[in-house]
């Protein structure tokens, strides 16, 4: 029984796969280095960002101000 079911389930996963026309097959890939690229790009503006002088003097008068260092 457990065979019958096992050889049910690889012809049809077999079908599943081959019906998926050829040109169509790398497409997942692609978007997952596109959203990669993007998630990359993104991240290096908002270390950009934090860096600059202006947002890391207020984040410094935040954390100063909730530890209650006087500045």
């Amino acid at each position: 029984m457990t065979d019958r079911l096992s050889h049910r389930l690889t012809r049809q996963l077999t079908r599943l796969t081959t019906s998926i026309p050829r040109r169509d097959r790398g497409m997942t890939t692609a978007e997952y280095a596109v959203g990669i690229m993007a998630a990359c790009t993104f991240a290096l503006v908002l270390l950009g960002v934090v860096k600059s002088d202006a947002v890391r003097s207020a984040l410094a008068g935040i954390v100063q101000s909730a530890l209650g260092i006087a500045g």
